[in-house]
């Protein structure tokens, strides 16, 4: 069953059951690329702006206030969740989000309507443009739902699990923080580091990434709302931003603020790219610690063996007992991911012309992607991983001792190149650096032991 409805292009068939109207069916017809949709944390940050939207034209006189109300009453279940069915334009869709913010625009005013006791498409009583979309534009709301959809996942979903990482690698470096072992740099042997002192590190890492990331989440705080088309606000009563992002603030309950020049805000996507860059640089220091993971866990016989992760599931379909580093793994290929997408969103930022960037559909698609992504992974990586981490201490003082590179604690005392000549030795005859000292009678005992020991090589110096 269908009912017909009219836009500005002519009639449509629309399915009888939907909420959308003639466009929202024009862009399913024309954009049927991937089946992907933007996510429900992108439709609540829509939902968001219209509700804010409608208060503010109540406010300042331009809404009636029965057909005011019944907007705000549609856009807040919209919000609730309860109408994701209804969004149904893909992802990779008309420039600037047109299409899919006249999805939502369609969608409340036939849910007001049903709240007035009208029929769907009594579009001559609540319009999506007239009405719905009153003071707006795709070319400010898009952009808005990014930052606002951008912002609650961050506070919500990213941060909460990059702080739970941060303090289990804290635990972790604490735990092992008297394990000596020995270092690598180019892959080779080096002078002794402890455990600790590696995973701590990682630590700083981390802690880095999530300073980066309050940075960044500054300048989402800017929202262009209000300035409609191009930033000038045209059709949008005077102080309509700043009375809208003020509703939006009591919504969501976190902090947003007008754009200090909506002509950037609109043009450009600085915002966006600067907080997909600091997710990159966070996913490329997870990527280094999951590589390093799975090297120091290598083996169990063949390999550095030095770390264990928890055995999580069997390794392999054809070797029995195989058991695989498959969190880090996993880690790493999310990362991957991430990473792609911030390509999408550099090329999308670059791509804008004029007054306009039209690419923020998919700059939505892929930010949000990015914190979904990363919210999971490292979700999954501090419940099944992190934890279960354990030193194998022998096997690790037992490298340290081995190493070729304790000859950098010698050179101060015979001379590089003598230190070097016992490296030399020590390698050919398959001898630890200690016995050559000793076998050539350069040290005495008392002197190698005290200068050769790993535990003393790897106090930090101010």
């Amino acid at each position: 069953m269908v009912r017909v409805e009219k836009d500005t292009m002519g009639w449509v068939d629309v399915p009888d059951e939907a909420y959308y109207g003639p466009q929202t069916v024009r862009a399913v017809n024309n954009f049927s690329v991937s089946g992907l949709k933007l996510p429900p944390v992108f439709i609540k940050a829509q939902a968001v702006i219209k509700q804010a939207s409608a208060k503010a034209n109540m406010d300042a006189g331009k809404l009636d206030l029965v057909i005011g109300e019944a907007i705000i009453q549609a856009a807040s279940q919209v919000q609730e969740g309860r109408f994701d069915d209804q969004f149904v334009v893909d992802a990779f869709q008309a420039g600037a989000g047109t299409s899919q913010n006249m999805n939502a625009n369609e969608v409340i005013a036939n849910r007001a309507l049903e709240i007035m006791g009208e029929p769907r498409g009594r579009y001559d009583m609540i319009h999506p443009n007239d009405h719905v979309n009153m003071s707006q534009s795709s070319n400010d709301t898009i952009h808005t739902a990014i930052h606002l959809a951008a912002m609650e996942s961050l506070s919500n979903r990213v941060l909460p699990v990059l702080s739970l990482l941060h303090k289990g690698l804290i635990d972790r470096s604490g735990e092992f923080m008297d394990i000596v072992k020995p270092g690598r740099t180019h892959l080779q042997d080096a002078v002794p580091v402890t455990l600790g002192q590696e995973f701590s590190g990682y630590t700083r890492m981390v802690e880095l990434g999530i300073k980066r990331l309050f940075a960044s989440m500054d300048d989402l705080a800017e929202l262009n709302l209000g300035g409609t088309a191009i930033g000038t606000g045209l059709n949008a009563s005077e102080g309509f931003g700043e009375m809208a992002i003020s509703e939006v603030n009591r919504i969501t309950g976190l902090e947003f603020k007008l754009a200090e020049n909506r002509f950037e805000s609109t043009q450009g996507a600085g915002a966006i790219l600067g907080a997909s860059s600091a997710l990159r640089n966070i996913a490329v220091d997870l990527i280094k610690i999951a590589n390093d993971l799975r090297l120091l866990s290598s083996g169990p016989r063949t390999g550095i063996g030095e770390i264990n992760l928890p055995a999580v599931q069997p390794g392999s379909s054809i070797m029995p007992g195989k058991v695989n580093p498959v969190m880090a793994e996993m880690l790493n290929m999310a990362c991957f991911q991430i990473v792609g997408n911030d390509t999408a969103i550099m090329m999308a930022a670059q791509a804008g012309q004029l007054e306009l960037n039209v690419f923020t559909p998919v700059m939505a698609h892929n930010l949000l992607g990015s914190i979904e992504i990363l919210a999971g992974a490292v979700e999954s990586f501090n419940r099944q991983c992190l934890p279960g981490i354990t030193a194998n201490v022998e096997r690790c003082e037992s490298l340290a001792r081995k190493s070729l590179a304790l000859t950098t604690a010698l050179a101060p005392k015979l001379g590089y190149e003598k230190a070097a000549d016992i490296a030399y030795q020590a390698y050919r005859d398959n001898k630890t650096i200690r016995e050559v000292v000793l076998d050539l009678d350069l040290l005495t005992e008392e002197e190698v032991d005290e200068i050769l020991d790993p535990h003393n090589l790897t106090e930090v110096r101010k």
